[in-house]
């Protein structure tokens, strides 16, 4: 394996991606880093990384090749006609960490059953809490994602269809690069705050977006909900014990019983709430005002004086989180 990632770890190639649906398609250049597919924008910033394992064809044989990551056919690659040495390496390299014609959720169960078959072997009870945290080490981001929109659905029963105002989704791509999130969905009802769900996906209510002038305090919302969870996947597991955990282990699911359940407790429970040093922290790294956001908490700033004193950005304010007119587009995406 080592031999064929040095082969082709030089190849770079330019293609089209689009990270979700309703996303434009965006010209890239692809290269193959150390067991990743690297997508990068045209400054070399890297926009993501697929696993190479996890990558699958959404068309064998055609051309223009369409490559996607497992368990999200939604983003896809397409690498151009011109560039078949590109195509070549990524499908020799998903042969080397794959046998042919074995499905990747295949592979998976069969190494993290191989994991609870080490487990046992040991002959030791682990504690909950201790099987957890290895399924939380294990698990692979693509189904972290794959769980994340799995609740979604399920949210999306509760809170309505998601607010998709065609005007507005330039603007909600750009909120969600801003913050460095995979999506963010905007629901019409059920939820004022926001909720944040394993696979950097988020739930925000049209309240947090319509009903203020800045759009500071939206981001503010998606900002305490991630910073309050450190690991969403860990809530989901705690919630379901030990079987919940071990399903995740051999299977790489979990059952709609406990997705149901849980995200709706989620949307009706009293917002997490994270300490204000680790809010602070989160509001800094995003580069976002954190004044906005504690003062629509309690407009009085009583409550929230610790934060607005400590709050980054009160000289020296970073680059707006969106510029007018995407906030302004923002705030009637519920309005079709």
């Amino acid at each position: 394996m080592s031999t064929a990632l040095e082969k082709f770890q030089r190849l770079e190639a330019t293609a089209l991606w689009r990270e979700t649906p309703d996303a434009q398609r965006r010209d890239v250049i692809v290269s193959l880093g150390d067991a990743t597919l690297v997508i990068k924008d045209s400054n070399d910033r890297a926009l993501t990384h697929w696993s190479l394992p996890a990558v699958r064809r959404l068309n064998p044989g055609e051309r223009p090749a369409v490559f996607y990551p497992d368990g999200d056919p939604s983003e896809t690659l397409e690498i151009a006609a011109d560039h078949p040495e590109v195509v070549e390496a990524i499908e020799k390299l998903r042969k080397a960490v794959a046998n042919p014609g074995q499905a990747t959720g295949r592979l998976r169960k069969f190494i993290l059953g191989g994991s609870v078959a080490a487990i046992a072997a040991l002959g030791v009870f682990w504690l909950p809490n201790a099987l957890v945290n290895h399924a939380l080490r294990v698990v692979p981001n693509v189904t972290r994602q794959t769980i994340g929109q799995e609740m979604q659905t399920h949210a999306l029963r509760l809170t309505g269809k998601a607010c998709t105002g065609p005007q507005a989704l330039p603007a909600l791509d750009a909120f969600q690069k801003r913050l460095q999130v995979r999506a963010i969905t905007v629901v019409p009802s059920a939820l004022r705050d926001a909720v944040a769900l394993p696979g950097n996906i988020v739930l925000l209510g049209r309240d947090a977006v319509e009903d203020f002038e800045e759009p500071d305090v939206a981001a503010g919302y998606v900002i305490a909900a991630q910073a309050a969870v450190a690991d969403p996947l860990r809530g989901l597991l705690e919630s379901g014990g030990i079987r919940a955990s071990l399903r995740l282990l051999t299977t790489g699911t979990l059952p709609d019983t406990l997705l149901s359940s849980h995200i709706e407790e989620l949307i009706s429970a009293p917002p997490m709430a994270a300490p204000d040093d680790t809010l602070i922290a989160a509001f800094e790294e995003k580069r976002v005002r954190l004044k906005p956001y504690a003062l629509a908490q309690d407009p009085s700033g009583e409550s929230t004086l610790a934060l607005i004193e400590a709050a980054p950005f009160t000289d020296n304010l970073p680059e707006p989180v969106l510029i007018d007119r995407y906030w302004v587009a923002l705030q009637e995406i519920c309005d079709s």
